[in-house]
């Protein structure tokens, strides 16, 4: 979906030297840029063309040509012949004349001499040298062909026909040979094509090998129209045109392949009496264009393939008098020379640019119809179109400006005339599906003249470009500003604004393509070119547009005049551009929360620019999304950018202006290369995809389209996310509802985004707007305990800083508080139904835990009201407890509400239960009847023993009575957790000392000696307490219960003496000292074991306390002994780390020293694999010509 749009036209007259001199053949100096043109009195003219610009270098403005420019010198030949023929030879610099008389002269450009090579009988017809410059292939008017080195050595020669006895005889009859040559893009075979001139009959196209000269391949015999053909320079296949006036129909183009069979055609579409008279590709192979001639004017028509289908994209026309030719640029695919026999030259500059409008209507120009689709109603790649406009001649150009009751479209055509049309809301145009809409010219007194860069600037006003050679009168300039740009003379371009008025009254929602007046309001003269136009989006009547260099310059309708955005002189201006950017727009942007307009601009050498800021030197399209919902000002909040390396990046416009001076796109690119996966990029998933547009809002679609022409429309997860976030900050839930479940995305954002706290007071609102059950099932069942904004998608967007706050302190509880909110609300905002009910039991059993009693609950009270037999109307509007279970059933574990079931202690439930959950009967049926027989408390006891309810069921075994106490003892011993609550619920001091003693005989299994010994103590149980003490090595406790039991002193210190030897072989000499001490009155023993323990201090104090000067020498020897060891100990370990140190060093500078020299290995090798190749590099014949 793209258009052919012209950038600019810069004509030149050459001064011809002589009276009635006219202009016959032309030449490109391809590493020059310059056009070589011979005339009819054997003149020669140089013209530079406009230099290619290097990457980051600032390219030669675009200027008027004149014929100061040109040089001229005469090539004198013998009186009476003429040049008629000729092609620049690179290698020798030189060009070779070709005359009608038959030489053949090399004219040397930089010299000025002239050297006669060849003669050639018949005189030349052709001239054309081989991709490589290696060979030239001569035609003659005798129908010979000849193959040339530039050493002039006639490597063959052959008649271009040699299956045809005519030309043979062609010396006798005095008729000359039209002919053409067209090599392959290799050089390998070049193609043919000859006839008698005059004569009308089949003939063949022949293909011809370059080394041998022999035929490959010749078509069928057609009545081709002339000798046109041309080979594409992919060499996919070759041009060549039909005539059909015998059969009273237009002019077929027929396309060849090498091996002589036809391919494909297409027809004109203009009346049999029109003739082709040239046929050219572009030097990219992606434009061909035409050269075809009527009664009343010759036309240049440019066609483009896309799905097979040839468009017609623009049209150029010139008079007959003019006798129009053209050839494009050898290495700028979108220039077109087009000279006339006059001598005036015209560069045209083409860009492609995307047909679809920042409202997503795709308009594709397509001869004298547009195809009109709005994207936002469905994908129609062309040719296929929802409706198409007619117009009475092929449309150059097209503008578009929309609005909220009705849109304008304005068309230029290629006979100056300018259309209107007037369309109805864009929702109403499902109505015009498959319409053919005639589209009349507007009624006014002047014409556009090589109109350009056509646009709205408000719903009745046009403004464009025209470009012209002689005089315009200007309105007075308000601004002195612009004296440097705009002249009192010779003006080459004007700015023309154009007001639209419509005569007839309208029928409210029709189309209005009929009726409308032109009037040329206000003209403006411009001396520099006009790059681009693009409307300022923040003020109406007021354009920006873009002249050479990429400067910009804002028109203002009220003020009629121009003024500079910025100084003229100021280079730095953020205003400017530092390239001339044919790709331009103009888009409102938020910036420090003002909306202002910002320009962003595409350069040939694929650098993006917003202003003088590059953002990316890799880009090969761009486009905007907006994130607003419902308003009419198109606010963009991201840029969209394809790179070169097929990859697409959302940009968010706020980061742009937050990283100034920083390479915003591209340093995305050299981080994230291509093959690895990305969250801040898209792969694109065909070579070559571009941008053509976006769907706006909530729809958050990118429309790319392939090299081929196919439409793929994606949902990338950024724009998804940005509109999801702003649809819930405008509390849009059912419009983030439907976008979360279109796009997959986890719902768990809508909480997350909001915060749970925020949500769970929001959620009558949420329920209200989105006001389908199916849907709130959908998103109960989603939800989850995880935070998506902090795992799935913060690498996408930024969620508010509040979001965290305002989640709930506990994880755990967001499942159950937000359902529970939810099923609230449910009650209270949606009227009572089943698929309500079933609603909130969803809501039960997926909160966490489920609250499967609850859910069991209401479904016995809907089975309690079926038992009843209760026949109104508010029975009818709840579902049957036998569906409720089911669907129940369906959410959650069956054994889970199985045993819910029994725990409300209704077997009937359960058996209800049992049975929709497809349990055997086997099993359950004989386990509720024991249930039943049993006593109320005793069937409780056994289901909570089951459902492992073990407080309720020691609450149910104690009122059951005395005769289970049994059980009551098992269940406390299995449960010692049980033990307190089992204390509480018993009175009697003997069934408490059992209890207290169990729970204590439980302790001292689980190791737990201390307590066991508080609890024995409880129950009196003093021999336990006491080996419970003595087995925790707690000798004070050890000692209290021997009080409680009134041991006799000499069992006490037998106990003593059993504990001083425990706690020595326990490593506890300590304690055992002060056992020694405190109930031995052993102070030998106790000083040794405060020695054993290296407690000295303590030692010496009882040492000096009992005044005992042996043991005080004791214990001094004992610690310079123990001193003396550590020393020791210290230097030995002293010496052991200094050799681990330097072990360590010298090992570790080994590995770096290693680790360097791998690493520089590496690299070498690395340089290596990247320059050498292993293989030849030379075409295999079977890829780049032979694809379909």
């Amino acid at each position: 979906m793209k258009n052919l749009r012209l950038v600019t036209r810069l004509p030149q007259q050459l001064r011809l030297q002589l009276d009635g001199e006219t202009l016959v053949a032309s030449a490109v100096d391809a590493e020059r840029r310059r056009a070589f043109f011979a005339s009819s009195a054997n003149f020669v003219y140089t013209v530079q063309l406009p230099a290619a610009s290097a990457q980051g270098q600032q390219p030669l403005p675009w200027s008027k040509i004149t014929a100061q420019h040109s040089d001229v010198e005469e090539v004198v030949l013998e009186p009476g012949d003429c040049i008629v023929a000729m092609d620049y030879l690179m290698e020798r610099e030189s060009l070779l004349l070709g005359s009608s008389a038959g030489c053949l002269l090399l004219y040397n450009v930089e010299e000025k001499t002239t050297e006669v090579v060849g003669r050639l009988e018949g005189g030349v017809n052709t001239i054309v040298s081989s991709p490589d410059g290696a060979l030239l292939s001569v035609t003659t008017g005798l129908g010979q062909l000849l193959v040339i080195t530039l050493d002039w050595e006639v490597l063959f020669e052959a008649s271009l026909d040699p299956q045809d006895a005519t030309i043979g005889d062609i010396d006798s009859t005095g008729c000359q040979i039209r002919s053409s040559i067209s090599w392959r893009g290799d050089g390998k075979y070049f193609a043919t094509l000859g006839a008698l001139d005059g004569a009308y009959g089949p003939t063949k196209l022949t293909i011809w090998e370059r080394e041998s000269g022999k035929v490959h391949s010749s078509s069928d015999a057609k009545t081709f129209m002339g000798a046109l053909l041309d080979w594409m320079p992919s060499g996919a296949k070759v041009a060549t045109a039909h005539d059909r006036r015998t059969e009273g129909k237009c002019p077929l183009i027929v396309f060849y392949e090498k091996n002589g069979l036809e391919r494909s055609y297409f027809s004109i579409d203009e009346p049999a009496e029109v003739s082709i008279h040239a046929l050219k590709w572009n030097c990219n192979s992606e434009i061909l264009a035409a050269l075809v001639s009527s009664e009343q004017h010759d036309v240049i028509k440019i066609w483009s393939c896309r799905n097979n289908h040839w468009y017609l994209k623009h049209e150029l026309r010139y008079t007959k008098e003019e006798r129009v030719k053209f050839f494009w640029d050898p290495t700028k695919p979108m220039h077109l020379i087009c000279w006339t026999r006059g001598g005036q030259v015209i560069i045209h500059r083409f860009a492609w640019t995307t047909a679809v409008s920042e409202t997503s209507v795709a308009l594709v120009i397509d001869g004298s119809h547009v195809l009109v689709t709005p994207l936002n109603l469905g994908l129609m790649p062309p040719p296929m179109s929802l409706f198409h406009l007619a117009f009475p001649c092929a449309v150059n150009e097209v503008s578009f400006v929309p609005g909220n009751s009705k849109a304008h479209l304005a068309a230029y055509l290629s006979n100056g005339t300018l259309c209107v049309v007037e369309l109805p809301a864009p929702d109403t145009w499902e109505e015009l599906e498959g319409n053919r809409i005639s589209v009349d010219p507007c009624c006014s007194d002047f014409t556009l003249d090589n109109c350009m860069h056509l646009a709205w600037i408000d719903t009745h006003t046009l403004i464009g470009i025209c470009c012209y050679s002689e005089r315009c009168f200007s309105t007075p300039i308000g601004s002195s500003e612009t004296s440097n740009l705009l002249h009192k003379h010779d003006p080459l371009f004007s700015i023309n604004e154009i007001e639209l008025v419509r005569s007839d009254d309208s029928v409210p929602g029709s189309v209005i393509s009929s009726g409308w007046q032109a009037r040329g309001s206000k003209k403006v003269p411009l001396q520099s070119s006009v790059i681009g136009v693009s409307p300022n989006p923040a003020k109406e009547g007021s354009a920006f547009i873009q002249i050479s260099g990429g400067r910009i310059v804002e028109y203002c309708s009220s003020l009629n005049l121009l003024k500079l955005s910025a100084q003229f002189n100021e280079v730095d201006s953020d205003h400017r551009f530092p390239a001339a950017c044919p790709w331009m727009t103009a888009v409102l942007c938020h910036e420090n929360g003002m909306v202002q307009p910002f320009l962003f601009g595409l350069d040939d050498n694929s650098n993006l620019y917003m202003g003088k800021r590059l953002l990316s030197n890799n880009c090969s399209s761009f486009t905007f999304y907006s994130s607003a919902y419902g308003t009419t000002e198109r606010v963009m909040s991201h840029l969209l950018v394809t790179t070169k390396k097929d990859l697409l990046f959302i940009v968010d416009v706020n980061e742009i202006f937050l990283k100034d001076n920083v390479v915003t796109v591209d340093s995305h690119v050299s981080s994230h290369p291509r093959g690895k996966q990305s969250k801040e990029n898209i792969t694109v998933w065909e070579k070559g995809a571009k941008l053509i547009g976006v769907l706006h809002g909530d729809e958050a679609a990118v429309i790319m389209q392939t090299a081929r022409g196919n439409l793929e429309c994606t949902y990338p997860r950024k724009l998804v996310l940005v509109s999801i976030v702003q649809a819930l900050a405008q509390r849009r839930f059912k419009n983030a509802m439907d976008m979360v479940r279109r796009h997959r995305i986890d719902f768990n954002i809508i909480v997350d985004y909001c915060g749970c706290d925020v949500f769970i007071k929001l959620a009558a609102d949420f329920v209200k707007q989105v006001n389908n059950l199916s849907h709130i099932t959908e998103f109960v069942c989603s939800m989850k305990n995880s935070n998506s904004s902090s795992k799935l998608y913060e690498a996408y967007i930024s969620f508010p800083d509040h979001s965290a706050d305002l989640m709930v302190d506990t994880e755990c509880n967001k499942v159950t508080s937000v359902l529970m909110a939810v099923g609230k609300a449910l009650e209270e905002q949606m009227e009572e139904s089943s698929s309500r009910e079933l609603c909130v039991l969803t809501t039960l059993a997926r909160s966490e835990p489920p609250l499967l009693e609850e859910a069991l609950n209401r479904i016995k009270a809907i089975r309690e009201l079926e038992l009843l037999g209760v026949d109104d109307a508010r029975r009818k509007l709840y579902p049957s407890a036998e569906e409720s279970l089911k669907h129940l059933l369906w959410l959650t574990d069956t054994e889970a509400v199985f045993g819910a079931a029994l725990g409300l202690y209704d077997l009937n439930l359960a058996a209800i239960v049992a049975l929709n959950s497809q349990k055997d009967p086997k099993e359950f049926l004989p386990f509720l009847k024991n249930l039943e027989c049993l006593p109320p408390a005793v069937m409780r006891y056994t289901i909570d023993l089951r459902l492992g309810r073990y407080e309720s069921a020691l609450r149910n075994i104690v009122s059951a009575g005395n005769e289970y106490h049994e059980d009551c003892m098992k269940l406390l011993n299995d449960n010692p957790q049980l033990f307190p609550l089992g204390l509480q619920l018993f009175n009697e001091s003997d069934k408490r000392n059992e209890i207290l003693e169990a729970w204590g005989d439980h302790l001292s299994e689980e190791k737990c000696f201390g307590d066991a010994a508080l609890i024995y103590q409880c129950c009196s149980s003093y021999q336990k307490s006491l080996k419970a003490y003595r087995a925790c090595g707690d000798w004070k406790g050890v000692f209290t219960v021997a009080g409680l039991l009134e041991l006799q002193k000499e069992e006490i210190t037998q106990l003593a003496h059993e504990l001083c030897e425990e706690f020595q072989a326990l490593g506890k000499p300590g304690d055992a000292a002060r056992v020694a001490l405190e109930y031995c009155s052993d102070a030998e023993r106790g000083v040794s074991y405060y020695i054993m323990a290296r407690e000295w201090e303590e030692a010496l104090r009882v040492a000096y306390m009992l005044s005992r000067h042996d043991l005080v020498g004791t214990v001094r020897d004992a610690a310079l002994d123990c001193a003396a060891s550590l020393i020791s100990e210290y230097q030995e370990g002293l010496l052991k780390v200094g050799k681990y140190v330097a072990r360590y060093v010298a090992v570790r500078q080994r590995r770096l020293s290693l680790a360097a020299k791998l690493q520089s290995e590496d690299r070498f090798m690395d340089v290596e694999d990247d320059s050498v190749s292993e293989v030849s590099t030379s075409f295999s014949e079977m890829s780049a010509y032979t694809t379909r």
